[in-house]
């Protein structure tokens, strides 16, 4: 079976899917500005037309990507913050953010969308990082007051998230230099610190 054949033959739900997943690796590599139909449909190997059918135009492309992308990210943040915190705080910390990077390696495209936006990053995108974030940090000051007896829980989620993001991007930037065991021993050493 050739190529064509076989791209042909992807369901509705497959070649949306595939879309998508063309769209978020193009604004990864080249940033939003430079994302066309035309980008899209050459790099899946269609023609414009079935762009067009599945998203209407491209805003509407980049609107469904960015909330696909977004929901996903969301969905690896649930997995990863505690939902409470018991025993030791700083070990739920450092086991939280062992999480957080980790689903960070596993998708680069999609966090460096959220993380990093690149140039010409529609306004919907930002909206979305926007909403998630102020979703993350209630979730996680929610179980700092009573894990961390925490005198301003949402300042000590703000803080714990920007040092995490920070770990995130650096994991993204430069994977050899900064794995995720390096930042997490690091992250323990903090922590170990303040503790002490």
């Amino acid at each position: 079976m050739s190529v064509t054949q076989q791209r042909s033959r992807l369901t509705a739900a497959e070649r949306r899917e595939q879309l998508l997943d063309v769209t978020a690796l193009l604004a990864a590599e080249d940033g939003f500005h430079r994302i066309s139909i035309e980008a899209v449909a050459r790099r899946a190997g269609i023609t414009r037309p079935i762009v067009y059918e599945h998203f209407g135009d491209l805003p509407g492309l980049l609107e469904a990507m960015v909330d696909r992308e977004n929901e996903r990210a969301l969905a690896q943040l649930a997995e990863v913050l505690p939902s409470e915190i018991a025993g030791e705080p700083g070990e739920a910390l450092v086991a939280a953010l062992r999480g957080y990077l980790e689903a960070v390696r596993a998708e680069p495209v999609r966090w460096r969308l959220v993380l990093m936006p690149s140039e010409g990053a529609p306004e919907v995108l930002r909206e979305r990082i926007r909403s998630g974030r102020t979703g993350a940090l209630a979730a996680l000051a929610s179980v700092l007051g009573p894990g961390l007896d925490s005198p301003d829980p949402p300042l000590t989620a703000a803080t714990l998230s920007a040092v995490a993001d920070e770990a995130a991007r650096l994991a993204l930037e430069d994977p050899e230099k900064f794995p995720v065991d390096r930042l997490v021993a690091h992250a323990a050493w903090i922590l170990g610190r303040l503790e002490g």
